[in-house]
């Protein structure tokens, strides 16, 4: 799976200090470690399969040194130099296993590369990394006078994925920063994981893509899948070449996303006009997918997806595949299909096996198309499934098994969450955490990819926690993760992250394409508004009050706190509309607490002048639009907190009458 470096150290030394740190979560939410060993580990996302302490802290000195060979994988070297120089230390110095100098007693060593390499197997000492692709084995130590941390990979992957956890042990200790003592051996459960860019509605730009890519980086993603419906090249006019500027973005999104580990995924969808019998047509397709290859594509994706599978587009499919239906639609796609894997994917060094979308993705209905499908596509290529719908309420073990029975292989999962494309998702952020994916999965699907929303930098709070399943699926817990990436995209503060995880609740409904949502709107205001009613009506008015009255100024003011400079800008972007709505509904839900609170001091003039103002802001927060919008919703209104916070409004406006 990694990308294996062969630089020379000259060039690790050269480049190593030119990288732009991104802020650790970690880093700056916990407190000094004073206590050494007896204290908990920072926490690491995704959770590792195996961590601990392995003795006291190691201080970050000012000057720190950094072994490094040939073998050592340059995107890790990059990271790690600029975190260390981000958490205290003044100068690192890249030196070469046989040159470390003897004045490097108590300085900071640390020692990355191959597991292998016998320096860092023997400072891992018992510590041993797995025997399994993007696996590592991390050691650190602060014992007497040999402060060192020791970070080996089974591949370069797992290398730069070492550093990916090492950033995350940094703590502050009083005016400087320790790194943790711990140990750690560690791999992904899932081959495969990552995004798939496959929604409909104005796709992201590039900088959102390159953005992104560091993003999968940080959370040990490994594939991204560019497959945006609303591209004219990866869809109607998938037959044209790419114009020149185009190309120039795709190449370096190549190369930002190679940097970071992350497999780029070239998608190109014929389906809705191609002639499967005509030559023509595969020398197009092939001409595509060359043209990514020569700018590096190793991946590609052809997916059959929202197309009709009823009629042909060329009568030439009709003489050779038969009269237009489930069992013929598949016979042409297969053939499609091996053809691509045979010809094109076989005969291009270093590419993986294809994948696709079949036009059937989302049951677990056996049909003449599946049955085709499992008798004669060939075994390498990846097929994608959504689940038991197109927008599944749970994925379980028993329905990935059958899906891997109705395919003849494991399956790939394109999850369709958080994309909100669709017509129940209008006008909505979809923040809840990834959830309703049963641990376990791993032993029966190859991966699992997220469909995002439109909004990148808001789909990072799904996408975080679908990482982090698929790397360790069974330690997973969708509750803690979720406060992990809101913290993460805070920048590790802590009001900032409080912040987030408000405006999450307000924006928790999950729907799907039915009546019920498989994520409710705002449990955690639903327990507080419902525990207040309980308390009111016994006649605990003022302890009604007392109780709610904090998270309504939470409510208000967590949009100030998300503007306020420590949350990524990109998802202030994202949400404003939401944020200026959220402050006007916690303003409104604010007076009306105080609309109750004099109501119920037998002050009615008041109640009544306080009950208006909550109801013109309540107004004012109707009138608030997604304009421009980026989805196919048009000019709508956003959605907070709706079902529940107005509801409370409404029924507090009742009690007052």
């Amino acid at each position: 799976m990694g990308r294996r470096n062969v630089t020379t150290l000259a060039s690790l030394l050269a480049t190593a200090t030119a990288v732009t740190c991104l802020a650790s979560p970690a880093a700056t939410a916990r407190p000094a470690d004073q206590a050494g060993t007896t204290t908990a580990l920072p926490p690491v996302s995704p959770i590792p399969q195996s961590i601990g302490r392995a003795g006291s802290d190691a201080p970050v000195t000012g000057r720190v040194l950094v072994v490094a060979d040939d073998g050592t994988d340059t995107a890790a070297l990059d990271r790690l130099v600029a975190e260390l120089k981000a958490h205290g230390a003044r100068r690192v110095d890249v030196v070469t296993p046989g040159h470390v100098p003897a004045a490097a007693a108590g300085l900071l060593t640390v020692r990355l590369g191959s597991a292998t390499r016998p320096d860092i197997a023997r400072a891992l000492g018992a510590t041993k990394a797995p025997d399994h692709a993007e696996g590592y084995a991390l050691r650190v130590s602060g014992h007497g006078p040999g402060r060192t941390a020791a970070l080996g990979g089974t591949d370069a992957a797992g290398q730069f994925y070492a550093v990916q956890t090492l950033r995350q042990l940094f703590t502050r200790a009083g005016d400087g920063w320790k790194v943790a003592g711990a140990q750690a051996a560690d791999f992904p459960s899932m081959p495969l994981r990552g995004t798939i860019e496959g929604f409909y509605g104005t796709p992201w730009t590039h900088d959102e893509r390159l953005d992104q890519m560091d993003f999968y980086g940080d959370v040990k993603a490994n594939t991204y899948i560019y497959a945006p419906k609303d591209d004219p090249y990866h869809r109607g006019k998938w037959r044209e070449p790419y114009p020149a500027d185009k190309l120039t973005e795709l190449g370096e999104l190549v190369q930002r996303a190679t940097a970071n580990h992350v497999r780029f995924t070239f998608a190109v969808s014929p389906g809705e006009s191609i002639c499967y019998s005509d030559p023509a047509h595969r020398k197009d397709l092939d001409a595509k997918l060359q043209a990514m290859y020569d700018l590096g594509t190793r991946a590609f994706s052809i997916p059959l997806d929202d197309i009709s599978y009823t009629r042909w587009n060329c009568e030439g499919d009709r003489a050779k595949f038969g009269e237009p239906g489930r069992e013929a639609a598949a016979k042409a796609q297969v053939d499609l299909l091996n053809g691509v894997q045979h010809d094109f994917i076989a005969t291009h060094p270093g590419t993986q096996p294809l994948q696709m979308v079949p036009t059937e993705y989302g049951d677990l209905t056996d049909t003449a198309y599946k049955q085709t499908m499992r008798a004669t596509l060939d075994p390498a290529i990846e097929v994608m499934w959504t689940g038991t719908d197109v927008v599944p309420p749970s994925i379980t073990n028993e329905q990935a098994e059958a899906a891997a029975k109705l395919f003849g292989r494991k399956v790939f999962v394109w999850d369709n969450y958080p994309v909100n494309d669709f017509g129940n998702t209008s006008g909505r952020l979809l923040l809840a955490p990834y959830d309703k994916r049963e641990a376990g999965l791993s032993a029966h699907l190859t991966g699992i990819v997220a469909n995002p929303m439109n909004q990148p930098y808001a789909s990072k709070v799904a996408v975080f926690g679908a990482a982090g399943f698929a790397w360790n699926d069974t330690a997973y817990d969708a509750r803690s993760e979720w406060r992990r990436a809101m913290s993460y995209l805070a920048g590790g503060d802590r009001a900032a992250t409080e912040a987030l995880l408000v405006l999450g609740d307000l924006e928790h409904m999950a729907p799907t394409f039915g009546a019920t949502p498989w994520q409710p709107q705002a449990p955690e205001l639903t327990r507080r508004t419902a525990a207040f009613w309980t308390s009111w009506d016994a006649g605990d008015k003022a302890g009604a009050l007392a109780e709610l009255r904090p998270y309504a100024d939470a409510v208000r003011n967590a949009p100030e706190v998300i503007r306020g400079g420590a949350v990524q800008p990109g998802f202030v972007t994202d949400s404003a509309p939401w944020l200026d709505a959220t402050a006007l509904w916690g303003s409104a839900a604010v007076t009306m607490l105080d609309a109750l609170d004099a109501w119920s001091a037998g002050d009615k003039d008041t109640a009544a002048r306080l009950l208006a103002s909550s109801q013109a802001l309540q107004n004012q927060a109707r009138a608030v639009r997604v304009d421009p919008p980026r989805n196919s919703w048009g000019s709508v209104r956003p959605k907070v907190g709706d079902g529940v916070l107005d509801t409370f409004l409404a029924q507090a406006a009742s009690r007052m009458q």
